[in-house]
């Protein structure tokens, strides 16, 4: 009997021990996929040169502190790094037991954004402010969650050899705590973060070897879902007049569509080589707004041309690659669907990142994987590298 996309039932059979111990030869370190752990630490690397470019003269942000965000942002991947060894060290089997409380987590965290506890930062109302300067985006680590929520559902029975695919119960609970948090999370409204997590779970449900119908039918719940959100008026004004830019880029060149309109000058005007770090005239003069988040592709595109800008596509392609190598590899659904949603992920974010900023997607606030400045980014896509270090350390290996 075959499973859905050509796997055999026994290649999600459980392992019976055979990982209890690595033996010295066997090392976690040689099981490491490598092309991922060093283009990860290359683009973090590479975006803190490009936020400290675009910090450095902005005395209103850093305090008269020309490296106040690149130690921040250097911080910032130290402790994603930490999390994604914590990650590997625990296992993505010993997660597995704790998905229910780190989603009853993930919960409460976004609950407390729309409390007096939540805070507004660009337009925004995503936030929890700790004190002393940091801050926390919940959603960000709702990604991870809704990931590992519907993995466990949906590969339970598929692992232990009861079924060769999700049956239509599992597959709704599946989709039911995933649409919870993401109700929670059009509310605040943060419609970037719902269009990663609806991608999210598309990516989820097309690995786990679920009907086509139900594929089919979130793909229509998804285009009656964002008419009935456009028709409530949940969304904010400044987020529907970004659609509307896109849609037509000079409706308002100066207003809404003033960010877009930098960007493109200042990734056009670097060429194929780039004005070279810290010479970018559109990143010293400040012109494109928020470039250290939402917008630091366009410091890449100027600075660095086209060239550089190649490269931090390459080095996201070269993550991608080895994720779905990992997806394909792996001895269980479970981790199969982990790497599937977690490529999905980061394939998408990446594309609208660098979309938006040459005016090919709608503006829609999502940072840039590993470059853009921002904690909660930085570490949940650290724990997302971790997640996938264990579905290949934690695999058989080929003699």
């Amino acid at each position: 009997m075959t499973a859905p996309h050509g796997f055999s039932v026994s290649r999600y059979a459980p392992e019976r021990g055979s990982l209890a111990k690595l033996t010295a030869r066997d090392s976690v370190l040689r099981r490491l996929d490598w092309p991922i752990l060093l283009s990860s630490l290359a683009l973090s690397f590479l975006g803190a040169l490009l936020v400290w470019s675009a910090t450095r003269g902005r005395t209103e942000l850093n305090n008269g502190d020309p490296y106040y965000f690149l130690f921040r942002h250097a911080l910032n991947t130290g402790i994603g790094v930490a999390l994604m060894i914590g990650t590997i060290w625990l296992g993505h089997r010993t997660l597995r037991g704790a998905v229910p409380i780190l989603y009853g987590i993930s919960l409460l965290l976004i609950l407390a954004v729309l409390t007096p506890l939540g805070a507004t930062i660009n337009g925004a109302h995503a936030w929890i402010v700790i004190g002393g300067g940091f801050s926390l985006q919940p959603s960000e680590f709702v990604k991870i969650t809704i990931i590992l929520i519907m993995a466990m559902l949906l590969a339970a029975r598929v692992d232990a050899g009861d079924q060769i695919h999700p049956d239509h119960r599992t597959v709704a609970k599946a989709l039911l705590l995933a649409a919870l948090p993401m109700a929670i999370v059009m509310l605040m409204p943060d419609l970037g973060s719902v269009m990663v997590m609806a991608v999210i779970v598309l990516g989820v449900l097309l690995a786990s070897g679920a009907s086509n119908r139900w594929v089919l039918g979130l793909i229509v719940a998804g285009i009656s879902g964002a008419a009935l959100v456009a028709a409530l008026g949940v969304l904010d004004e400044y987020q529907i007049n970004r659609f509307a830019a896109f849609a037509n880029p000079e409706l308002d060149p100066a207003g809404v569509g003033y960010n877009t309109n930098q960007a493109r000058i200042a990734i056009g005007s670097g060429g194929l080589y780039g004005a070279g770090l810290f010479n970018g005239h559109q990143t010293s003069g400040q012109f494109v707004p928020e470039q250290q988040t939402d917008f630091i592709f366009s410091v890449a595109g100027e600075e660095l041309g086209f060239l550089g800008g190649g490269l931090i596509i390459a080095l996201i392609g070269v993550i991608l690659w080895r994720a779905c190598r990992i997806a394909r590899e792996t001895t269980e659904l479970y981790g199969t669907i982990v790497a599937a949603g977690i490529i999905a992920w980061f394939a998408f974010q990446s594309f609208e990142n660098i979309g938006m900023a040459l005016g090919i997607m709608p503006v829609a606030g999502l940072p840039l994987p590993f470059v853009s400045y921002g904690g909660s980014s930085m570490f949940a896509v650290w724990v997302a590298i971790g997640l996938l270090q264990s579905i290949r350390v934690q695999r058989p290996m080929t003699a």
